[in-house]
């Protein structure tokens, strides 16, 4: 079922979601905000697996009802979800709820230990490294959706690939961080191709330049960015060895192009 709704996370857990966090999804219990946590679960009410299949209705039709309406009142939830939820007769409410970064399900009995190891974490950056690699799932995509500059920054990079589209997804994020996440080496490459998809991010020029000096982004996606490098920074990737020779060659091109 197509929610009408898209994010990093959404994309991301289309091609890279398993069994388990499947059934976390379906389960509500995913830690994602309330629209990527609706879209998910009406995504799921399709799933192939029966299990999945029957966890994420049993889910839907257990939803909070107030906080539901509230939720469906906002100018930002797609027309498919409102219908959806229309045919079961649930109503947006006359009051839109003001915030919807909270999912609308959820272990509420752990939020009092995440406080008290965010707290733990303060101590010094590397603590806090240690501390957020070893939190389970759920609990890193909370953080990457609501959490501080430094937690994504460091969840950015989590092998999981959907805590990192969390981490593009969360209604907190900067045009500065998207800049420097495009100029990370050590994120994954599907970060980089989210990001240089991302038509809004690429209206930032550090942004597309971050792309294409990265040697990691896709090779397709820094050739179409190049066109965008002003003269000086084309003339500095044209004897940049930390570039793919190819896109050496191409800003060597467009400089010949340049002078004619």
């Amino acid at each position: 079922m197509d929610p009408g709704y898209r994010s990093p996370l959404i994309d991301m857990f289309r091609r890279e979601g398993n069994r388990e966090t499947r059934l976390l999804a379906a389960q509500g219990d995913l830690g994602a905000a309330a629209h990527d946590q609706l879209a998910l679960l009406m995504m799921l009410i399709d799933d192939a697996d029966p299990d999945v299949a029957m966890t994420a209705l049993s889910t839907v039709q257990r939803l909070p009802l107030e906080p539901l309406r509230a939720f469906l009142a906002r100018a930002d939830v797609p027309a498919e979800i409102r219908e959806y939820f229309a045919a079961m007769g649930i109503t947006p409410a006359d009051v839109a709820a003001p915030d919807a970064s909270e999912p609308l399900t959820g272990d509420e009995d752990d939020d009092d230990e995440e406080d008290e190891e965010q707290g733990e974490a303060q101590e010094g950056a590397k603590a806090e490294s240690k501390l957020l690699a070893g939190l389970p799932i759920k609990k890193k995509i909370k953080l990457a959706s609501k959490g501080t500059r430094e937690q994504r920054a460091q969840l950015i990079r989590d092998p999981n690939k959907l805590v990192a589209g969390a981490v593009l997804s969360s209604p907190k994020l900067t045009d500065a961080e998207v800049e420097s996440f495009a100029k990370m080496a050590n994120v994954a490459e599907e970060v980089l191709r989210v990001i240089g998809n991302n038509r809004t991010w690429l209206k930032n020029y550090g942004v597309a330049l971050g792309l294409v000096k990265n040697p990691k982004t896709p090779p397709a996606i820094s050739m179409q960015l190049l066109q965008r490098v002003n003269e000086r920074d084309m003339k500095m990737l044209a004897v940049d060895r930390n570039v793919p020779e190819s896109l050496r060659l191409a800003a060597r091109k467009y400089m010949v192009k340049g002078l004619k």
